[in-house]
């Protein structure tokens, strides 16, 4: 199935289209993000309006997937953790099993049920687009997925990913696990 769409970062005036997906990533897997739906749906537009002007800042880009109708099919965002954020994460226990990340970080994936897949190439175009910023500040990209999704996890393996033995503690249900996974960025 071939899909017409088109990528580009988001702003701040789309928060709606924001909000709408981010609601809909969380109905369609809820334990793959770090936010209830009710968390979500209990943020004020300003908020909305914060995370669609994430589209390219100094420390992270978010980038969408719009097909030929408007409709908004996927996301995929990266950013530069904060040095002192993740040690201090460290520092009190939030982090095991070895080094906390560094580096850029993919988090906020999603590609609607009925494109995904490599056929329709809205994942592939995604994370093209995140590789390239991610090379501009390192030679990994890295995530966190939990360790019940393995839909994802596979689809990262396909792409280049390899699992570390770093876990972090789900911060939704700390007795279960987000297993790191790093891919090699070539030049």
């Amino acid at each position: 199935m071939t899909v017409a769409f088109s990528i580009r970062p988001t702003v701040a005036d789309d928060w709606e289209q924001v909000r709408a997906l981010r609601l809909e990533m969380l109905a369609d897997t809820p334990l793959a993000y770090a936010e209830t739906r009710g968390h979500a749906l209990d943020q004020p537009e300003s908020e909305w309006r914060m995370r669609g002007a994430r589209g390219l800042t100094d420390h992270g880009t978010s980038l969408v997937a719009i097909d030929e109708n408007g409709r908004w099919i996927g996301a995929m965002a990266g950013y530069i953790p904060d040095p002192e954020g993740e040690r201090a994460d460290a520092a009190a226990g939030t982090a095991t099993g070895g080094r906390p990340a560094t580096g850029p970080l993919l988090v906020g994936v999603y590609v609607a049920p009925d494109v995904r897949g490599r056929e329709a190439g809205v994942t592939d175009a995604l994370l093209a687009g995140i590789e390239a910023w991610a090379r501009t500040h390192g030679d990994t990209l890295t995530l966190h997925v939990h360790e019940d999704n393995a839909r994802a996890i596979a689809a990262y393996e396909s792409r280049g990913f390899e699992r570390t033995d770093v876990t972090v503690p789900y911060n939704l249900d700390p007795a279960k696990l987000e297993l790191e996974m790093v891919k090699r960025l070539a030049k």
